[in-house]
């Protein structure tokens, strides 16, 4: 029997991972990314983020055999409308983090001033304890800057090199791992998600 502290984390992304789980590591659970269980991908047919994350988990929890855990995060950006939203991890059609950064430097080309490229990530974190889990624990967080002119910082991944962070003068891959991890939109939405899981109980009892 699977050790019930063990969640599989549905992303093949070890970054994630590794940040996710410094956050969570509170909880005492064991993360696991999809890749160790199955090599297909969900596919993301949800027209939110929050409908993706829970696809995701749904179908890492059917795959797997384990507790899942999503994520499905991305940025939007006031002046294109809110583009590339749920579509930010393929916006440029390769799903590279650097031709998706160049893509959305070329569409904000024209915009001169910082204020006028004003944007936000979102973070949709869906948590179910089975495939078919009626009562999923999902949670959601935003986390409020700007894009910036070019690329700055090696730390982080996704637009981290071109995020603003609002209130600092500095992007998100500039920020310190530890500063990071309590004040990103991942980490605000992982928080309440520890809060939400240990209110419920959600540790299965003592370890085996």
């Amino acid at each position: 029997m699977s050790n019930p502290y063990d969640i599989v984390l549905a992303s093949g992304n070890a970054g994630k991972l590794k940040e996710i789980a410094a956050i969570l590591e509170p909880l005492g659970c064991r993360l696991h990314l999809q890749k160790e269980f199955f090599s297909e991908s969900a596919e993301e047919t949800g027209l939110s983020f929050i409908e993706n994350a829970l696809i995701k988990a749904r179908f890492a929890a059917l795959k797997s055999g384990l507790p899942a855990l999503a994520d499905d995060s991305g940025i939007s950006v006031d002046a294109l409308k809110g583009a590339p939203g749920i579509y930010s991890s393929r916006y440029a059609g390769t799903g590279n983090d650097e031709d998706n950064n160049q893509k959305l430097l070329e569409e904000l080309k024209d915009l001169r001033s910082l204020e006028e490229r004003s944007a936000r990530y979102h973070c949709a974190i869906a948590f179910v304890r089975d495939a078919a889990d009626p009562t999923p624990l999902i949670v959601t967080a935003a986390w409020e800057g700007y894009v910036g002119f070019r690329p700055q910082g090696s730390g982080g991944f996704g637009y981290d090199p071109l995020f603003i962070v609002k209130g600092r003068n500095c992007t998100a891959a500039q920020l310190p791992p530890q500063v990071k991890n309590l004040t990103s939109h991942r980490a605000r939405a992982l928080l309440k998600f520890e809060a939400r899981f240990m209110a419920l109980n959600l540790g299965y009892g003592e370890r085996a």
